[in-house]
């Protein structure tokens, strides 16, 4: 096994997995602090910055005051907002999100995108996401890629990409397309 490619300025990239794993307990702001561990040396100590960073983190995902909240109370929502938070404090040059709206409902996945939206335009980072909803990645995203179920993949600019007639043949059931304010969304035959 190899280790992990660095990103430009020896950072690594931040990776966001399907589940969180929270062996032991924590606070929501201890948790969200180890964010910044890749900036610490081997034996530094979190800052006065880095906590400021990641109270930030914790109001852009909108759990602002619940930094003393042990983890294991949250609900599955709560839970994954703090791990964008967490992933958030990292500042990483490139963000690696495996589905980070689950367990989100809709106004809380809105958000999310918006935030990584924000991030990729305004501060450079690089955004790579699984989504599954295709009107979500084609409001969102530059790009999309299609992993079909015999291998093959296709790739391109959204507009080309998330079509009816290809996420027919991907999901392998008839969707319509519709367009609505320059918003595209598809909907079952």
């Amino acid at each position: 096994m190899r280790p992990a490619a660095s990103a430009p300025g020896g950072l690594a990239p931040a990776w966001l997995g399907q589940f969180q794993a929270d062996p032991f307990g924590s606070t929501v702001l201890e948790t969200a602090i180890t964010g910044r561990h890749p900036h610490l040396g081997r034996w530094d100590w979190e800052s006065t910055r880095d906590g400021e960073l990641a109270r930030a983190a914790l109001q852009a995902v909108g759990l602002q005051g619940m930094e003393a909240r042990q983890i294991h109370t949250l609900s599955g929502g709560e839970r994954q907002r703090l791990a964008i938070a967490t992933l958030l404090t990292q500042a990483a040059p490139l963000y690696l999100l495996d589905e980070p709206l689950s367990h989100l409902d809709l106004n809380h996945q809105m958000a999310v995108l918006d935030l990584f939206a924000g991030t990729a335009r305004e501060g450079g980072a690089g955004v790579v996401m699984v989504l599954h909803d295709p009107a979500l990645a084609h409001r969102f995203c530059d790009r999309a890629l299609l992993l079909y179920g015999d291998g093959c993949t296709e790739s391109g600019p959204v507009d080309s990409i998330l079509t009816a007639a290809k996420l027919s043949e991907l999901y392998g059931y008839g969707l319509r397309q519709i367009e609505d304010r320059g918003h595209r969304c598809f909907i079952p035959e």
